[in-house]
């Protein structure tokens, strides 16, 4: 559906990089032949039914893994239920996560290369390294998680060592055709963790590292009081994007189409990404459209329904304005 939505980009999202990199045993990983052989088989059929093109967003849960799905609770996974073991930057004190050693960087960083490799492999044509919302890449960022006293802790140089490290190896190792960005955290939202300017910092590097975007989210790496509203984090985007030259997405409750167009024509973000306003309607575009006096391309499927083909189109403008 989402192929075929009218959306330029449609973003497959937290894959793993490997099998103790998932959240729950129900995510979506890219780190075997059987895997990648599965996804490519839903990207084809995607494909041969709509003109998306598609990115694939590409992490590791660290401390966040192994646990139940969040419909189920969320928590974490008893011996029971086929637990496993977690890595993060410096382990925690129940123990169910223990601190990376040189070995575990180093499988991590390939990791990363060898699913973003297999995501070109597939077609895939834009890949983002998720380094926000508390996984593994954040943890390591945020003085909040990551307590080391080597090379990789302490300073933002040192926290934010592995994160640019993975970039690098994947930057290297995917063709120039395909764009590499991040996701990346503009505040915790919690005393003593990330701030705007470590966030535009780590930024600038990645700008420099030869970033093609940044999307910029926040929060995750600890329970905070976060103030949601309507596009509660577009400030973050709006700052990154004055310390940068690469295009910044703006995430957060971005809801309708003219909300989305404002934040564009006020240049707070060159593009905005939406997630549960698709999952609420999985045609927003259209929509967006006709809200925007707007053109969108129809698939074939569904062309009967384009504004110029079915009069239906004023009668549900009309219903709306009787309602509101």
């Amino acid at each position: 559906g989402l192929s075929r939505s009218g959306a330029g980009l449609v973003m497959i999202e937290a894959t793993a990089v490997e099998r103790i990199g998932r959240i729950t045993h129900g995510c979506l990983g890219l780190y075997s032949d059987r895997n990648q052989a599965a996804l490519k088989n839903v990207l084809d059929t995607c494909r041969a039914a709509g003109t998306a093109t598609f990115g694939i967003q590409l992490g590791h849960a660290g401390r966040k893994a192994s646990t139940h799905v969040p419909w189920q609770g969320g928590q974490a996974l008893t011996a029971d239920e086929d637990a496993w073991q977690t890595v993060s930057p410096s382990g925690t004190a129940d123990g169910l996560s223990r601190a990376c050693t040189a070995d575990d960087l180093e499988r991590i960083k390939q990791a990363f290369v060898r699913a973003a490799t297999r995501a070109v492999e597939i077609g895939i044509n834009v890949i983002e390294l998720h380094a926000a919302h508390g996984y593994l890449l954040h943890q390591f960022l945020s003085p909040l998680a990551n307590q080391r006293t080597d090379e990789y802790g302490g300073s933002l140089e040192n926290r934010m060592r592995f994160p640019l490290e993975v970039f690098s190896a994947v930057k290297a190792a995917v063709p120039s055709h395909v764009a590499l960005g991040a996701r990346i955290t503009g505040t915790d939202w919690l005393d003593g963790g990330i701030t705007m300017d470590e966030a535009s910092i780590f930024a600038q590097k990645l700008d420099a590292l030869g970033c093609s975007f940044l999307d910029v989210t926040s929060g995750g790496v600890a329970l905070a009081d976060i103030p949601v509203g309507p596009g509660y984090q577009v400030h973050l985007a709006e700052a990154i994007r004055q310390v940068v030259a690469v295009p910044v997405l703006a995430v957060g409750m971005i809801v309708s189409p003219v909300q989305a167009e404002s934040i564009l024509a006020e240049g707070q973000a060159d593009a905005v990404m939406l997630g549960r306003a698709f999952l609420d309607n999985p045609h927003w575009p259209y929509e967006a459209a006709q809200a925007l006096d707007a053109t969108v391309t129809y698939p074939p499927q569904y062309e009967r329904a384009a504004p110029d083909k079915w009069p239906g189109v004023s009668l549900k403008s009309q219903s709306q304005d009787t309602a509101a």
